[in-house]
């Protein structure tokens, strides 16, 4: 068996003192120093990262690993802005503040690194890893004063469901599917099969979608049935032949049985072959009766919507069996146990155990004070974080496989919806100090027109020198 590799962790050199290049500019010629994200490259407490990554990698042994503070920025951007591995090293070829952000020094004209590092990359960083970037988002945003301690007492706790990327699953595709791979597992150990079904398989799935689009369900029904009987015969035949099958074989064996035993009403059925842990799970919606994935949850502060956890729960549990994990994790990010939880009726008769008081929002609003019913008014807030996160950071849609990939994809996800409020939070306290430094020069211009003019010159000195100039202050998300 092949040795795990091992690399070590590549440290960054603050030392060192930065010299010109004869062929390549220097970013810091570059890059305007007030723009929002040097700010945030400048505010982010990188050394934090390597400090907590060191139980990741091997202490004297193995080649030097990528930079650290390059592939947590890379996952930073990646979430950020809603691209793939392949589309984030794109634009930072482009872009001189991306590499600033990164840690570059000089324009650099190549990618830093390719997609597969970057997977190998998150599989080294596990979850512990991913919630170090989320805490990281949060302490940024203590220290720079754009979250206040007091918005961290009172939070939002809601759950949803992170799809995975699958097709949709029908008996018909997935019996020709799971032959295929077991044909293609077979060849690969040498196996010698009496028939594999290639040519009829594929001309009876084409029928029996056909049959199916035109309404007549007892021939597609009739065309299902044969392709299980293929996949059986298929299964039979190489339990037949191998005793001890290869480990990968041996799963694809495991899987076809359940799947030609499977009923229409058994729990905990196969939904698709290369991610066998997806789970059906139905959350009452109108326009989407099922979904395929992982049931994941969301903790944001009650007032400002910051995502204070994030958290995948494979197995489909109870939403009110997810408090207490959830709330643990929050805990842990943020130093101290939130004060109070607020939920919807899907969290009654919750495992929760603790000091927070925990909020069951229901229907009847009239019999509590009114300072308590504002905060129950506040619990909708965590639905369009919900829908931002989904729609614009990748959770709408998981690409990273496996259970590992689910518990990842939700808290990068939630890392780059803060990273997106730290950004505006800078442009906007920046936008803010540009007003505030121009209504100064304002009032300056003002005073030199009444010295000169009159106050009716400098009136109308005073709107020429504002005109022209608009402030434009985005609000949070």
């Amino acid at each position: 068996m092949r040795k795990k590799s091992c690399k070590m962790l590549t440290k960054s050199k603050t030392t060192d003192r930065v010299q010109s290049h004869l062929f390549k500019p220097l970013l810091r010629d570059i890059v305007f120093p007030r723009h929002a994200m040097v700010k945030l490259a400048d505010a982010i407490d990188w050394q934090s990262f390597e400090d907590g990554l060191k139980e990741c990698f091997c202490a004297d042994n193995g080649r030097p690993s990528c930079p650290v503070r390059l592939m947590v920025a890379l996952h930073y951007l990646k979430y950020a802005s809603g691209m793939s591995d392949e589309a984030v090293l794109d634009v930072w070829v482009e872009n001189p503040y991306w590499q600033y952000f990164t840690g570059g020094i000089y324009f650099e004209h190549d990618a830093p690194t390719d997609q597969s590092t970057m997977s190998r990359w998150r599989k080294k960083l596990a979850k512990s890893g991913a919630e170090k970037m989320l805490e990281e988002s949060l302490k940024t945003g203590l220290r720079e004063g754009f979250i206040k301690k007091t918005e961290l007492n009172r939070v939002n706790v809601d759950s949803t469901v992170q799809e995975k990327n699958v097709r949709y699953p029908t008996d018909a595709r997935l019996y020709d599917r799971l032959r295929e791979r077991l044909v293609k597992s077979a060849r690969k150990n040498g196996i010698e099969l009496r028939q594999t079904y290639e040519r009829v398989g594929k001309k009876v799935l084409r029928s029996q979608s056909g049959y199916a689009k035109a309404n007549q369900f007892k021939r597609a029904r009739k065309a299902t049935k044969q392709l299980k009987t293929y996949l059986g015969r298929m299964v039979r035949d190489i339990e037949r032949k191998v005793a001890h099958p290869a480990p990968e074989l041996a799963e694809l064996l495991r899987q076809g049985r359940r799947l030609l035993t499977q009923k229409k009403t058994d729990k905990q059925k196969l939904y698709s072959v290369h991610e066998p842990q997806v789970e059906c799970i139905g959350k009452g919606k109108a326009h989407k009766k099922f979904e395929f994935g992982t049931k994941v949850g969301l903790v944001t502060t009650a007032t400002t919507n910051w995502i204070v956890g994030a958290e995948a729960y494979p197995g489909n549990p109870y939403d009110g069996h997810t408090l207490k994990s959830a709330l643990a994790q929050t805990s842990k990010l943020i130093g101290h146990e939130p004060e109070m939880a607020i939920c919807d009726l899907g969290y009654r008769g919750h495992n929760y155990e603790g000091n927070c008081n925990v909020q069951v929002v229901n229907r009847f609003r009239k019999r509590i004070s009114r300072s308590l019913s504002r905060w129950w008014n506040r619990r909708s807030a965590i639905e369009p974080v919900i829908g931002h996160v989904k729609a614009e950071h990748r959770m709408g849609r998981n690409y990273l496989g496996g259970r590992l990939g689910d518990e990842l994809n939700v808290i990068f996800a939630a890392a780059g919806f803060n990273f997106r409020k730290l950004l505006r939070a800078f442009a906007l306290f920046l936008c803010l100090s540009f007003e505030l430094a121009f209504s100064q020069l304002a009032s300056q211009l003002e005073k030199c027109y009444t010295n000169r003019f009159g106050k009716g010159r400098a009136r109308e000195g005073k709107n020429r020198s504002r005109k022209g100039f608009s402030f434009s202050q985005p609000a949070f998300a």
